[in-house]
């Protein structure tokens, strides 16, 4: 295919430093950064003065340290979940003849010493630990931290224990980011009881309402709007679909068994089959009516295993669902021999 002259020729709008005097293509070019010169590295002519240094501002001393320390000349920046500037100067530690470092790093260390952020770091090394044995994504333990952080600076509920608040915290920060954990598995994590933790989460979200409605009143005193990113959303109940996609996942389940699941899930709550009951048991009942249809079943003691609770709970909610078979399940599940209503459990 021919090409047109447009294709044949294009202006070339890129600029080569070229040494006048050696004229080399390519140029032997040398940054200085010492000097900020830009020179030949043939001839050694300057070819440009005060060249920016883009290069990382601090220099690390790694490989000379016996301790393996790594001390830069810039710091970590400041961390929005800890009190105060954060700007300080650290004397370091060391075992001198005279003792005289050491008495300066102690002297040091009890200057600064701040109460409430060691309680804080503590806190958060604890709820790190319960959120990384839920397998939880960062974004969710960060929450967590900025929620127990708000209770902490307003003293609030000091005769819970620190466990029962970061249990609370952590069930509002799952519902917050939509991967909702129940209570059975925050209790079999943190061994505060169900009990407790549902008290302390209906206070909590009592608390946190309260706090931003006060700071969304107080911005707007001032002509300003609050930010949606910064406000606090009272949390819903646990979506049963939710639950579904991840139960289907654990018991091994394709991503078909997911769909159905969610789709009855979601018809349960317009014909009202399932109405007040938990959504841990209308997703059990989901996933065993779903698991039958597609010709994968799974008993009730198996989905019981994963969901928390019991088979015969999941028997009594599927009793309710299966007169309802042919308004929940699509007749487009039906085609092509993909599933079959006939293969579904009477209980």
């Amino acid at each position: 295919m021919a090409t047109t002259p447009q294709e044949q020729w294009k202006e070339n709008l890129n600029l080569h430093l070229l040494c006048r005097d050696c004229k080399e293509d390519p140029p032997n070019l040398v940054e200085e950064f010492s000097s900020g010169d830009m020179v030949c590295g043939t001839c050694g002519l300057v070819l440009g003065d005060r060249i920016v240094d883009t290069r990382s501002e601090w220099r690390t001393f790694s490989n000379d340290d016996q301790g393996s320390d790594d001390p830069s000349r810039v710091g970590d920046g400041p961390n929005p979940l800890l009190n105060g500037s954060q700007l300080q100067t650290t004397i370091a530690f060391s075992d001198s003849a005279n003792g005289r470092s050491r008495d300066l790093h102690r002297a040091q260390n009890k200057s600064t010493h701040d109460k409430s952020t060691k309680t804080l770091l503590a806190a958060y090394k604890e709820l790190g630990t319960f959120c990384d044995g839920l397998h939880l994504p960062t974004n969710v333990s960060n929450t967590t931290k900025l929620l127990f952080k708000k209770v902490h600076d307003a003293n609030a509920f000091r005769g819970k224990s620190q466990e029962t608040v970061i249990a609370g915290c952590i069930f509002i920060a799952c519902r917050q980011h939509k991967v909702p954990r129940t209570f059975r598995e925050i209790f079999a994590l943190t061994r505060v009881s169900k009990a407790e933790i549902g008290r302390i989460f209906k206070q909590l979200e009592k608390f946190f309402a309260a706090e931003n409605l006060a700071a969304k009143t107080k911005v707007e005193k001032t002509g300003g709007q609050m930010l949606e990113e910064g406000a606090y959303n009272t949390t819903q109940s646990t979506d049963p679909t939710m639950l579904c996609e991840r139960y289907c996942s654990q018991l091994g389940l394709k991503f078909a068994f997911i769909t159905l699941s969610k789709e009855i899930a979601v018809k349960t709550d317009k014909v009202g089959s399932l109405a007040g009951r938990s959504p841990l048991s209308i997703a059990a009942a989901c996933i065993y009516m779903a698991s039958h249809l597609l010709g994968e079943p799974k008993t009730p003691k198996e989905i019981s295993n994963v969901a928390g609770v019991s088979d015969g709970t999941i028997r009594n909610a599927y009793k309710l669902i299966y007169p309802k078979r042919e308004d929940l399940i699509d007749p487009k599940w039906l085609e092509n021999g993909k599933g079959d209503l006939k293969a579904l459990p009477t209980t």
